[in-house]
């Protein structure tokens, strides 16, 4: 409900669409109007090639009062009200996490608006404040039209003018909105505030009047202290409306944001700017293409979360020569990573006194991206390349652990890919097309592992119970000789976004050792995904939050039995608002399912209801949600030697901000170098989903009274190698002996919890990988690891295995081919060429 409303009202938003919308009348009376490109330009000397002449001086452009001040408000409210029919898809980079702060508000707008204040006298002066700021807010349009007016000075009449026709306007706007959503004040029925009830409330106001003069103002007269002034003065407006309990923080959200928009779309309008004023871009023109605006569109594969491209990229930035990465949200495009790669050219170029290590780590990365960089400067516009044949042999020695939902693995973060104790082999293949716009990638594998036994009567009575299921047969596992597809899809770039959908595997969070709500843990699975290539800055307050990245997906789950064939979605959003600092908030819902519709009305509620799911019926049930929250932060004064970073994961609630107790937690700490020992870094990382509200059998974290499969694809965890009830913390020290080869040990512990496995377990892993490169088409990696685990359901005493493999990669940089021209014109010259040899 939610976001139904919230797109109604942000829709009628768009300020490119008003600009648009001004009717043939209007277009006669006055010259097309020009904008500069910075507010420090003067607007009447283009400095751009985008920039037209400026038009000659016309005396009916000027804003007088009467009639024309009265059809200008006609044109406006036409434009606002027909402007859905004219959005752009760059106006969801501002109307998705509009939407997204909205929706959250409106979840917890009963539970904030109940902890205000009740004090008489505080309710008193919050509503005194409002009423009285906008008041003053008012005087001060008024007071620049009458100063004007003595003056004979036309900027000022105009920003009086404007000022007026603004709140005039945002007025109408609101006022439609509040007799059509009929919500009800806090203060009514205890702070329920349902809608269609002929309430008032939604949205705000006196938020929208004073955000919409402000911003009027604010440009008239562009600068800091007129910013802080009049933003300011409708900021603690907008505040007093929610302390003075006559709006919900959603109400005021919407109002301020209807207030801006009008703002500019009346500044825009009406403004002339040949007396003054700053200009005024549209988030949509800010972004369209243009000369020097955005580089060529073609498609760009992911790279493979297994790649050495995110370890060398992660260094630099923990170096602090790249300051615009999202770690919190892979995998990345080439040309995302070619972006990145490019910064860190930047700033090394920019310092000039850089140690030998980073010089070599960055000169590895640009001539691997170099294809991609001349193809985003308008190279190539077709390719097809064969990025790596591969073969990997691992022996198991021992018992391995092989059972993600209840006991653990030997082997984590390894796409699900099958192991049993004896001999394991995998080879496969990778490549990719790229077609202007379009991407093709494939990675297919033969896969090959042993048989296992069966689990005994009494583990198999334990799981039933620990998992509400019936006993499940005594079934062997059979020996595994398949082909299986893994990272495999379809793309295309839709603007600086990219569309896909196929098998494909995600790792949402800054951390090394895995992610609690997604990681690359299990088989990628089957999706349709958006995401967005490149960072945004939003317009608004919202720039505050820095750059920002998207990432959503629906698809559905495979191998589940409990209910089968379940699906899946999930949303996170990215800000960067320092360069340390990174923050992200994302949702999962799994819906669906044998025994449970898949409506519309369900997938609805799985969008915008924060209720659990026990409040609906099966019709228009949304599933099992969890929320997640990550942040990683770059220590200023250490920056180039320590971040810290967190990824956190709870069940059914709004962020696990919300409910500390019941969320599972994944700290960690990246140290890039010791004292005089610039070649070796370490990471610590624990995790743990065993807080004191999970301690229920194992019936919280990664567990539902519906779905007894919850996040598991192919019968492996999609999220944290921990499981359920765990506790654990993993570590390793990597030498660097260059920017692609290295030495790497490992140490694991695990302990999962009594209450959920009768007797408990514990696990203890070291490891050594060695990744080395013989030239540059032909990389080996080996890998041992001894392990020793104890759990008494499974055999009474400790057990050891050892797990040693050796993988060879040829990345075949001759099996590929460019082309630089397009249709008609490549054949033209495929057949001179053919004439030649003739």
């Amino acid at each position: 409900m939610g976001v139904s409303c919230l797109l109604l009202a942000t829709e009628a938003l768009n300020p490119h669409c008003w600009a648009q919308a001004q009717d043939q009348d209007a277009k006669a009376e006055a010259q097309p109007k020009t904008f500069a490109t910075s507010e420090n330009e003067d607007p009447k000397t283009p400095s751009s090639p985008l920039l037209a002449d400026p038009p000659a001086r016309d005396a009916s452009h000027e804003n007088p009062l009467g009639m024309r001040l009265l059809r200008n408000f006609s044109e406006d409210q036409r434009a606002i009200w027909t402007s859905p029919s004219r959005l752009r898809l760059a106006d969801a980079d501002w109307l998705i996490p509009l939407g997204v702060a909205a929706g959250g508000m409106l979840a917890t707008d009963t539970e904030y608006s109940k902890h205000l204040s009740n004090s008489p006298s505080r309710l008193k002066h919050s509503n005194d404040l409002s009423t009285y700021g906008v008041a003053a807010m008012a005087a001060a349009g008024g007071g620049f039209y009458f100063w004007g007016q003595i003056t004979r000075d036309e900027h000022k009449s105009e920003t009086g003018i404007l000022a007026a026709e603004a709140a005039i306007d945002s007025y109408g706007v609101t006022s439609a909105f509040k007799y059509a959503f009929g919500r009800e004040r806090p203060l009514t029925d205890n702070y329920r505030g349902k809608f269609w009830q002929g309430g008032s409330s939604f949205p705000s106001e006196h938020a929208a009047a004073a955000w919409s003069i402000a911003s009027v103002i604010a440009h008239e007269y562009p600068g800091t202290l007129t910013s802080l002034l009049a933003y300011g003065g409708a900021a603690a407006v907008s505040a007093s409306r929610i302390t003075a309990k006559q709006h919900f923080p959603s109400d005021v959200l919407v109002g301020s944001a209807i207030g801006w928009f009008v703002g500019q779309h009346v500044y825009r309008a009406h403004h002339d700017h040949e007396i003054g004023g700053g200009s005024w871009e549209t988030y949509a023109e800010s972004h369209d293409d243009g000369p020097g605006r955005r580089s060529s569109i073609f498609g760009s594969p992911y790279v493979q979360l297994d790649s050495w491209i995110y370890p060398a990229i992660e260094r630099l930035a923990a170096f602090g020569y790249i300051q615009t990465e999202f770690l919190g949200m892979r995998p990345w495009t080439r040309l995302e990573c070619a972006r990145l790669v490019e910064e860190a050219g930047d700033r090394i170029r920019a310092e000039q006194k850089d140690p030998p290590d980073v010089n070599q780590l960055y000169n590895t990365l640009a001539e691997e991206f170099r294809s991609d960089l001349d193809a985003a400067a308008g190279g190539a516009e077709r390719s097809v390349k064969v990025e790596s044949i591969y073969t990997r042999v691992m022996r198991i020695d021992g018992q391995p652990l092989n059972d993600s939902y209840h006991f653990g693995q030997t082997i984590i973060n390894n796409f699900g890919r099958p192991y049993e104790q004896g001999f394991n082999t995998v080879d496969g293949v990778s490549a990719y097309a790229t077609e202007g716009r379009f991407t093709f990638y494939v990675r297919g594998e033969y896969q090959h592992a042993p048989s296992a036994p069966a689990y005994s009567g009494t583990v198999r009575n334990v799981i039933a119970t620990v998992d509400s299921n019936p006993v499940q047969p005594a079934t062997p596992g059979a020996t595994v000789s398949q082909f299986r597809l893994l990272d495999t899809y379809i793309a295309g770039r839709v603007d600086n976004w990219n569309v896909s959908f196929g098998k494909q595997s995600l790792w949402w969070g800054p951390n090394y050792g895995g992610e609690l709500i997604f990681s690359n843990n299990a088989e990628p699975i089957y999706m349709f995904r958006v995401s967005r290539i490149s960072p945004i800055t939003l317009p608004w307050i919202f720039h505050w939050l820095g750059p920002m990245k998207i990432d959503a997906f629906f698809g559905k789950l495979s191998g589940n039995e409990f209910p089968p064939r379940p699906m899946i979605h999930g949303e996170k959003i990215s800000f960067k608002p320092t360069p340390n600092l990174e923050f992200g908030f994302a949702r999962l819902a799994e819906m669906g399912g044998v025994g449970r519709a898949l409506t519309l009305g369900a997938v609805f509620n799985s969008y915008t209801s924060f209720r659990e799911s026990n409040f609906y019926n099966s019709n228009d049930n949304p599933g099992k949600r969890t929320a997640g929250f990550d942040f990683s932060y770059r220590v200023p004064f250490l920056r180039d030697w320590l971040t810290i970073y967190m990824d956190s994961f709870s069940a059914d609630d709004v962020s696990p901000l919300s409910a500390p107790r019941r969320a599972a937690w994944n700290p960690g700490i990246h140290l890039t170098h010791f004292p005089k020992m610039r070649d070796w870094d370490l990471r610590i990382e624990g995790v743990n989903t065993n807080t004191p509200s999970s301690s229920r059998g194992g019936h919280l974290v990664y567990y539902d009274f519906f779905y007894h499969d919850l996040s598991t694809n192919k019968r492996n965890l999609i999220g944290s190698w921990i499981g359920r009830e765990g506790q654990g913390i993993q570590a390793w020290s990597t030498y660097w002996i260059g920017p692609r080869n290295n030495i790497q040990f490992g140490y694991r512990h695990a302990k999962v919890s009594a209450d959920f496995i009768p007797g408990g377990e514990t696990v203890n892993d070291g490891s050594v990988t060695v990744n080395y490169w013989l030239r540059t088409d032909l990389s080996i990696s080996s890998f041992v690891q001894y392990e020793k685990w104890l759990a008494p359901i499974l055999s009474p005493s400790p057990q050891t295995n050892w797990t040693s493999s050796v993988e060879i990669t040829f990345h075949p940089h001759k099996f590929s081919s460019l082309g630089h021209l397009t249709g008609h014109e490549d054949t033209a010259e495929r057949k001179g060429n053919e004439g030649t040899t003739q």
